[in-house]
């Protein structure tokens, strides 16, 4: 199979060039580093909650805390970029988040502490990935589960055979 992916060598991926992969602006990341990345198979990542992060105000007022949905959000950008980061694969198109399974949340995250984010790719078919992964804090386990990302495979083109003669 011929690779298509103009991307660097997996060993030198960085957390921009990883980041550029899914459709999220800098407003709507999860990922701060990188820990271990290794390209399709599993990574592992940290964010950092700011305190002024804009979910705080209102999640909860004067108890501020991280909210469930955006820790089940890092689990899937940082599968979205394990994923995109395999050099065997074109990256899909226009990657998102389409399915959440066994999702449990344990606890959260207040203001000013980090989250430590793991995922392994446990399949793949198409322009479907499932992963599953792990969110912690200071060794305590605070989500864990499945998400499942969608996104379009590019159009490659068609290549006529040339008739001999």
């Amino acid at each position: 199979m011929e690779n298509h992916d103009k991307r660097s060598s997996p060993e030198k991926v960085t957390l921009d060039e990883a980041l550029k992969s899914l459709p999220h602006g800098a407003g709507f990341r999860f990922i701060d580093r990188l820990i271990e990345l290794i390209p399709g198979v599993s990574g592992s990542g940290e964010f950092l909650l700011p305190k002024d992060h804009a979910s705080l105000p209102g999640h909860f007022p004067g108890n501020p805390l991280m909210p469930g949905v955006l820790m089940v959000e890092a689990l899937a950008q940082l599968a979205g970029v394990v994923a995109q980061s395999d050099p065997t694969r074109c990256p899909l198109l226009a990657l998102k988040l389409t399915g959440i399974r066994q999702v449990k949340i344990n606890g959260s995250i207040r203001p000013g502490q980090t989250l430590t984010i793991e995922t392994q790719i446990s399949g793949r078919m198409g322009g479907l990935i499932q992963a599953r992964g792990s969110v912690s804090s200071a060794g305590q386990v605070l989500l864990h589960g499945e998400v499942t990302l969608s996104g379009s495979e590019p159009v490659r083109p068609v290549q006529v055979p040339q008739a001999k003669g």
